[in-house]
């Protein structure tokens, strides 16, 4: 990994909201201005000026969950550990002395290649351009409202991410949920496909001014029990979209082929999402320690007209939400479908009068 020492100085975060010093801070460390970073690196810590830190992952060798678990320990480690009255790290200097001074790197490269670096940057910056990235952090109420609706924090939160994108786009979009399957020796991810007819059925009850709450309930609580069954299927192996893609790569590579599953793996997913998970150490109570709370991470859309949706659940009170989308897009906002997460939880909520 690299260590990256950033001189810029981001504002703080407001207490009241964080969101757009968030957006700052993330949409600078999902790129780094397409220069600042070393993106063939396994993962990036960045320090800013102001002591805070964030990380750059590359996604080949590992999954959010790993980063978060690491990012975690250190920062407990850091609580547990302190500083002394000076502010230097308590611990034993391994090196018996300070490491040598940084010198700084001086290339000896052609014309040819300091004018391909040109474009290089030229064709990252208009990417990065097109980039609509914001985090918003959600205040209002979080897992302990949720458990007391008497359903899953995560499925609550795919049945109002399916709600949001139908008031957004006004229509269902084929859905991606991340599922670890770390059960497994070197296992990775499975697909829970987070649309389904009982979230359907949900959405267009709520979106339909005849219905009334009872209904809404029943089928909320049906789509997510049916998404947690979903979930668990995948994390045992029970899932398809893998199985599918690797019978795609052999017939691919026996050259037997196949209409059905090159229109599977060809499929558009508009609406991706992830959860990050908190408190994998189990050393840090967020909800008697909300200062030391991360906003969690994000990820970019993987369709042009799509949306990317990454969340964290850290404590019963708070929320992150990092939506993605392309400016290029006019189907897509990732601000406009931030505010319909956030008014379509707490229509839900008012379901359960919680």
């Amino acid at each position: 990994f690299l260590l990256c020492l950033d001189d810029s100085t981001p504002k703080k975060a407001d207490p009241v909201d964080s969101s757009e010093v968030l957006s700052k801070y993330c949409n600078d460390l999902i790129h780094g201005q397409g220069y600042k970073f070393w993106f063939d690196k396994s993962f990036s810590t960045i320090f800013y000026k102001n002591a805070v830190l964030g990380s750059n992952a590359e996604h080949s060798w590992g999954d959010a969950p790993i980063i978060g678990h690491l990012l975690e320990y250190c920062s407990a480690a850091e609580y547990e550990i302190g500083y002394s009255s000076k502010g230097h790290c308590h611990g034993f200097n391994e090196l018996q002395k300070f490491p040598p001074r940084p010198r700084k790197m001086t290339w000896e490269l052609p014309d040819l290649v300091y004018s391909k670096i040109e474009q290089c940057l030229s064709t990252a910056r208009e990417s990065i351009s097109d980039l609509d990235l914001f985090v918003m952090e959600h205040k209002d109420f979080g897992k302990g409202a949720m458990k007391k609706c008497g359903v899953s924090p995560d499925a609550f939160i795919q049945s109002a991410l399916q709600l949001a994108h139908f008031r957004d786009v006004g229509e269902f979009s084929l859905t991606y949920e991340a599922s670890m399957t770390r059960l497994f020796l070197e296992g990775r991810t499975e697909t829970v496909r987070a649309c389904t007819v009982d979230t359907s059925k949900f959405v267009q009850a709520m979106c339909d001014p005849d219905s009334n709450n009872e209904e809404r309930k029943k089928l909320l609580k049906i789509a997510c029990d049916n998404h947690v069954l979903a979930y668990k299927n995948a994390m045992i192996g029970l899932g398809i979209d893998r199985h599918l893609f690797c019978l795609y790569v052999v017939s691919r590579g026996k050259n037997i082929p196949s209409k059905f599953l090159e229109s599977v793996v060809s499929e558009s997913w508009k609406l991706s999402t992830s959860q990050t998970p908190t408190q994998q150490t189990g050393r840090i109570d967020y909800n008697n320690n909300p200062d030391r709370i991360s906003p969690g991470g994000g990820f970019g859309p993987v369709t042009k007209d799509g949306y990317g949706v990454s969340y964290i659940i850290p404590g019963d009170n708070i929320l992150y939400f990092h939506v993605s989308s392309f400016h290029s897009s006019s189907r897509t906002n990732s601000r406009r479908f931030a505010k319909n997460i956030k008014e379509s939880m707490s229509d839900m909520k008012a379901l359960f009068n919680v």
